[in-house]
């Protein structure tokens, strides 16, 4: 008997949208932290489904985020029914908060937890607040919003905050719980698959590879070279109008939604008495397996 699916809730999302999904084999579920390379995966299971440089149409359209309350449920569930290719759905909940059906692939992928929150911060403010308030139905706000601290102090606060990862799915104890909950279910659930930011910076190509083999897809040796090229950062960010997640205009500016690219912007702005706090912290959160993996140099 399957697991009954934890309910995560924010005010933009609400995971009880998969309750009834109806899966077909093949189907593909990326499922990751905010910031942590949500839509890099997105545009490589584009890439080896539809085999092209050019997807036939815009990323939010082809994998849309079926927990996000902008799109009604119904509107997504209707776009996914009507899709004949192999689907790849985006969520941002962890495993435990969604169907595991055995017909599907499970993609989640993991990045170092303080370069997450760095994305995380600047993300905070290319988000036009107003318009997701509007959308969602949510409250008025009571007063002007308070400015945000300064990058340094706000990852500070970001590593020591004590919160439910419940209550919280981007908390660092909430991104600990997200790869915990994944890692733990690779083993038994060979349907689940992790891939580390770092690797696809590191080696694109091979990882690509990787999750070809993982999807059962065959491409042809001639094709790889453009379907690579097609999934890098800079690739990406000059077609950031197609690509980024933003088909209800709740971004200022679509291409600062891929600022970066890079590893190591968390860990230099630390100390070593600092990173050693954020590492006897995660300590509490994680297995000593998983941390190792995560935080290869």
């Amino acid at each position: 008997m399957s697991e009954e699916p934890v309910r995560y809730t924010s005010p933009e999302e609400d995971s009880a949208r998969w309750d009834g999904f109806p899966f077909r084999r093949g189907d593909i579920v990326i499922s990751t932290r905010s910031k942590s390379g949500t839509t890099w995966m997105q545009m490589i299971c584009a890439l080896l489904v539809f085999q092209t440089p050019e997807p036939p149409a815009p990323l939010p359209e082809l994998s849309p985020w079926l927990d996000h309350l902008i799109a009604p449920r119904d509107e997504a569930y209707a776009r996914l029914e009507a899709q004949r290719h192999r689907r790849f759905v985006k969520t941002h909940t962890p495993l435990d908060g969604i169907p595991i059906d055995e017909r599907a692939t499970y993609i989640v992928v993991a990045r170092h937890p303080l370069d997450m929150a760095v994305s995380l911060y600047h993300q905070g403010g290319n988000l036009d607040r107003e318009r997701i308030r509007v959308l969602t139905n949510g409250p008025e706000p009571s007063g002007p919003p308070s400015p945000a601290p300064p990058l340094r102090e706000w990852l500070l606060r970001w590593v020591d905050k004590d919160v439910s990862h419940l209550a919280e799915m981007d908390s660092l104890p909430g991104v600990m719980w997200h790869l915990s909950d994944a890692w733990s279910r690779r083993a038994r659930q060979p349907n689940v698959v992790l891939t580390h930011y770092d690797d696809l910076l590191d080696d694109l190509d091979g990882e690509m590879r990787r999750l070809a083999r993982v999807l059962g897809v065959k491409v042809p040796e001639e094709d790889w070279p453009a379907l690579v090229e097609a999934a890098t950062f800079a690739s990406m960010r000059s077609r950031a109008g197609r690509l980024a997640p933003d088909p209800a205009g709740i971004l200022k500016d679509t291409a600062a939604f891929f600022r970066r690219g890079t590893s190591g912007a968390g860990r230099e702005l630390l100390t070593g008495d600092e990173l050693l706090r954020y590492h006897e912290r995660v300590a509490r959160l994680a297995p000593p397996d998983l941390l190792e993996w995560l935080h290869r140099p």
